[in-house]
């Protein structure tokens, strides 16, 4: 079993960037695809962008194309998510997901972190 930790949210202005990175423990995060998903209040949580260890293969959501990107970093068992030009309707709290295959829906998803709040002010 694995556990998920995110770090790197906070406050940012419209425009601003933020690193997310989620550090695995218990077991080797290339055991498994991963994905960000992010949940705004009231909403559904909803798929961000998610990568395939094995081929480094990536997926981006709509909103996350071309502002958005996902890494994975094998020495630090980490996944990061590097956002660029963010907007006020990225506010949201960002969950990292592990599943046997890269998770694109919630219920896809085995192991999820506790979350970190990105705010993006105007």
């Amino acid at each position: 079993q694995v556990q998920l930790v995110e770090s790197g949210g906070g406050l940012v202005p419209t425009g601003g960037s933020l690193r997310l990175s989620c550090a695995g423990s218990g077991r080797t995060l290339s055991n498994y695809g991963m994905a960000w998903f992010r949940q705004a209040p009231e909403r559904e949580r909803q798929f961000v962008a998610g990568i395939d260890w094995s081929d480094d293969g990536k997926l981006y959501s709509d909103s996350a194309k071309g502002r958005f990107t996902i890494s994975r970093d094998s020495a630090k068992n980490t996944v990061n998510l590097q956002m660029n030009n963010l907007k006020r309707e990225d506010t949201a709290v960002y969950y990292c997901a592990a599943g046997d295959s890269v998770p694109v829906s919630p219920d896809t998803a085995d192991y999820w972190g506790q979350g970190t709040q990105v705010t993006v002010s105007s």
